[in-house]
């Protein structure tokens, strides 16, 4: 429990930033998983282009990490590359 205004107001915004946090991520990883579900090859290619720039945009927010999101954005190239 916090004890001060200051520690109060700490505990409200981290709250705030890991609702706001969970929720962009579960957005990227919905996207991610219609990505390794789709057939046609055109498709996944324009998806995998808002799928990267997701995950650029989560890694400059410091929701995930730099080498974290490489490995995403690899393992997702490679589906996309076998579908053509």
């Amino acid at each position: 429990m916090p004890q001060s205004a200051s520690a109060t107001k700490r505990v409200r915004q981290n709250e705030k930033r890991r609702a706001r946090n969970r929720r962009q991520l579960g957005r990227l990883r919905t996207k991610m998983k219609e990505l390794r579900e789709l057939e046609a090859p055109d498709e996944a290619a324009a998806l995998m282009n808002d799928v990267k720039s997701g995950l650029d945009r989560l890694v400059s927010k410091g929701v995930i990490h730099e080498n974290k999101a490489a490995r995403y954005k690899s393992d997702l190239q490679q589906h996309v590359n076998s579908l053509s």
